[in-house]
């Protein structure tokens, strides 16, 4: 039986007490508030579900991370960065880079409803929700979004509508995490396009202890902005 989050049990179960399958489910029930989606964060929790299920939290043993440093840089891609006239930018339009990652998945089903889309955007007015950019001229070509507690940085989802797109989103959040020294990104579930970056898998204990210690270090309050040298350090 999941537990059920309501009125009479608003919190949160501890998270080790998660199903191991299917992926860490966790609870269902309560809601997107702005304070709901900063606890559960701050807990290694994250809400995923589609359109006519109850809303689904989990947190998944292992989870799977990379810390800004280990991000993993090919040679084709540094070759790619060098010929290709990018441009990026962090929070320039956090709307319409999710409405892309939704559009992205949308020939599988996406995850990313309309009340996903609603509840984030609510949590980039408050400066707690980031946007990364991938521009070629005037065109949005990729990007990623995610959630900022702490010196954590909790990856969302990405898209690319041009080639490498969101492999040169990520590699440039990792150098600015990096720099910024944010201890690590949380890509929930590994697949092999995280791997190919460098992500890896650690047991959940151990990421609940590096969120633990790292989640009340402050954050930037306000819309973050690239180092102007970002792409020629990549």
């Amino acid at each position: 039986m999941i537990p059920w989050i309501d009125e009479q049990h608003p919190d949160f179960p501890d998270p080790e007490t998660a199903c191991e399958e299917p992926d860490g489910l966790l609870a269902a029930g309560g809601d997107l508030s702005p304070q709901r989606l900063i606890t559960a964060y701050a807990l290694g929790i994250f809400p995923w579900y589609s359109d006519g299920q109850p809303i689904l939290w989990w947190s998944p043993n292992p989870r799977c991370v990379i810390r800004p440093q280990d991000v993993h840089i090919s040679r084709s891609l540094k070759k790619h960065i060098r010929r290709a006239s990018l441009r990026l930018s962090f929070d320039e339009c956090f709307d319409d880079v999710i409405y892309q990652c939704a559009r992205y998945g949308s020939e599988e089903g996406t995850w990313i409803t309309d009340e996903m889309r609603e509840a984030y955007c609510r949590l980039h007015n408050l400066n707690l929700a980031h946007s990364v950019e991938v521009w070629q001229g005037e065109e949005l070509v990729g990007g990623l979004y995610g959630i900022a507690i702490g010196r954590c940085f909790f990856g969302e989802s990405m898209f690319s509508r041009a080639t490498n797109a969101s492999k040169v989103a990520f590699a440039a959040l990792c150098r600015q995490l990096g720099r910024w020294r944010y201890e690590l990104i949380d890509c929930q579930i590994e697949n092999p396009h995280l791997r190919s970056l460098g992500a890896s898998t650690i047991p959940r204990r151990e990421f609940l202890s590096i969120l633990e210690q790292n989640r009340q270090h402050s954050c930037l309050e306000h819309p973050w902005r690239f180092g102007e040298d970002i792409l020629s350090s990549i």
